[in-house]
Parts: C-alpha cells; structure tokens; sequence
C-alpha cells in the first residue's frame, strides 16, 4: 500500500511504488517542468522546484555551455531528461544534464537506453531545499562522472570514484574551471545583468584558456 512519508511546501516522498507506476508519472510529467521525479527502488520523491533553483541551474548550464563553446568543445545537452534503469530500479531528473567527453557516441540519438548507451558525463544539481533521497547514489548508480551540487551558498563538485563520489576542487570535465571560479562567478549573478555577467565569464575563459 503506499505511503505518504513526507510532504513539505515542495516536496512529496511516497512509498510501495512500482517501476510502471513511475514510469507512468514520467511520461504524463515530461512536459511538465513544474514537477522532478526521483526513484529509488520503490521510492518516490516529487519536487516543485522553487524560483530560486531555476535562476540557479539556469545560470550554472550558460557556464556549462559558454565554457565548451569557447574551448570550442561539442556537448549535447539533456536538460532534465529522466536517466532511469529498470534493472536497478533507479530514476532521476537532473537539473541539468550534458554528454561533452562522449558526446560524439550520442550524437545521432534521440532515443536511449542507459543499459547499453553511455551516460552524460557531467549532471547540475541545485539542492537549495535539501532532498530527502540520496540522489548522489542513484547518479552513482547510474554512473555520471561529475556532478555540480549547489545549495545557494556553495559549491561541490563530485567526480566519480572506485570508492564513490569525492569532493574535488576542479572539474574533471571541464579542468579550466574550479569550485572558486565558479563560486566567483555565481555569486555576482543578481549584482549585474546575466549576459553582462557571461560576457564577462567569456572573457575570463579566453584569457585562461
């Protein structure tokens, strides 16, 4: 029988749900950004992301994608596509997610399936109201590389491991970028105007490049 373990101003944990129920849910929320799913072997939690979240993985993808565009990288963007493995019975909705180092194996793809093709290599998480899973182990599990954790005040980049997720102080996606420059960079969003503020990142890149 399910249960409603938790629900907070944004966010809803329910147990007893099957793999078809959340896959249902995904399906009929996909077009909906005002809800993110994550699953856990029966678990479920539903978040309405907040205003705050949104201006945050916003601007934190502009230095994802401004950054590869001046290395003169390729990436491929999956925004908040759901990565979900029935025989682990894990799902989650990145905020943002990005293929950049294997970018070219997916190139052509518009269908996937995270048992035999590989995953993004770096996924945004912005984790201002805290989650009640441990959405660090279903990206393990899933094995994304690199995730950016911000929670509004700072930031952590957690590269994958044999021995799990480790705190880093670089990238090693992106190895021009360090939790400082970024951390720099995010909290003089809301101080000047975001493009000024990219134009700015821009030519920070091009002189460190």
């Amino acid at each position: 029988m399910n249960q409603t373990l938790l629900k907070s101003k944004n966010t809803t944990i329910l147990t007893g749900i099957t793999w078809k129920t959340y896959q249902g849910l995904a399906i009929d929320l996909a077009e909906n950004p005002s809800r993110k799913l994550s699953y856990d072997q029966g678990t479920l939690e539903i978040m309405t992301p907040l205003p705050e979240h949104e201006i945050n993985k916003g601007f934190l993808g502009r230095l994802v994608q401004t950054t590869t565009e001046v290395l003169g990288l390729e990436i491929l963007s999956l925004g908040s596509t759901t990565l979900s493995r029935e025989d682990l019975q894990k799902g989650i909705e990145p905020d943002e997610c990005y293929y950049i180092n294997n970018e070219t194996l997916i190139r052509d793809k518009v269908n996937f399936d995270f048992t035999v093709d590989p995953p993004p290599n770096l996924a945004i998480e912005i984790d201002i109201t805290s989650s009640s899973l441990n959405r660090l182990t279903i990206y393990e599990s899933l094995g994304i590389k690199e995730i950016w954790r911000f929670d509004g005040q700072d930031l952590f980049i957690y590269a994958l491991k044999e021995e799990g997720y480790q705190d880093q102080d670089c990238s090693q996606v992106l190895p021009i970028l360090s939790k400082s420059v970024i951390l720099t960079f995010l909290k003089k969003r809301g101080k000047i105007g975001e493009n000024a503020l990219i134009r700015e990142f821009r030519q920070w890149l091009n002189l460190n490049k």
